[in-house]
């Protein structure tokens, strides 16, 4: 499911204007989190996550293991935020930022 560059710039503009929905701690990727992941993803099928790690390459470790456990797509990463997709196949027109911000 892999991304083209031309979804990504157009997902990077979205998300621009997001705010982080789930925050990821040293505690790393709980039930809790997969679980609130999970459900954001559903809703809003793009989504930016906070990782408050303070060593790069475990942050960036994290966000893999996040993408992979999650079967979603890596738009972007910003210093300690990630912007992640995973496309849903019936969004919900009110909750789904691709839906909102794009008139799609």
């Amino acid at each position: 499911m892999a991304l083209s560059q031309e979804q990504k710039k157009q997902f990077k503009s979205i998300g621009h204007h997001l705010k982080p929905v789930l925050t990821v701690a040293e505690n790393g990727l709980s039930e809790g989190v997969m679980a609130e992941l999970e459900r954001a993803l559903n809703d809003h099928e793009l989504i930016k996550v906070q990782f408050r790690i303070v060593e790069r390459d475990d942050r960036r470790a994290l966000i893999d293991e996040l993408c992979q456990n999650g079967s979603c797509e890596l738009v972007q990463v910003i210093g300690k935020m990630a912007l992640i997709y995973r496309r849903n196949p019936k969004p919900n027109k009110n909750l789904s930022n691709i839906s909102r911000y794009s008139g799609l």
